[in-house]
């Protein structure tokens, strides 16, 4: 039998070389600069709440969906009719 395959770019040797060389500059550069990480992670939290806001909001699609009946006059709007297609 003839089995023509193209080598892939990632064959098991590279990619387990790549992985080794990855999680061994990973821990040097964690064991390195621990003291950078460990001041920037007060400020990372920080960011991350507008930044949760503003994805964790664009999921429900913003707030024109929500039932206005029982706030302020008290007279529900009226529904928008949208054709299913």
């Amino acid at each position: 039998m003839n089995d023509n395959h193209p080598l892939s770019a990632w064959s098991t040797y590279t990619r387990t070389v790549f992985i080794a060389f990855a999680a061994i500059a990973l821990v040097l550069i964690t064991y390195e600069h621990r003291v950078h990480v460990l001041g920037i992670l007060p400020w990372l939290l920080i960011l991350a709440c507008p930044l949760m806001h503003l994805f964790m909001h664009h999921g429900h699609g913003g707030h024109s969906g929500h039932d206005h009946a029982g706030h302020g006059t008290g007279a529900a709007l009226p529904k928008k009719e949208t054709d299913d297609v």
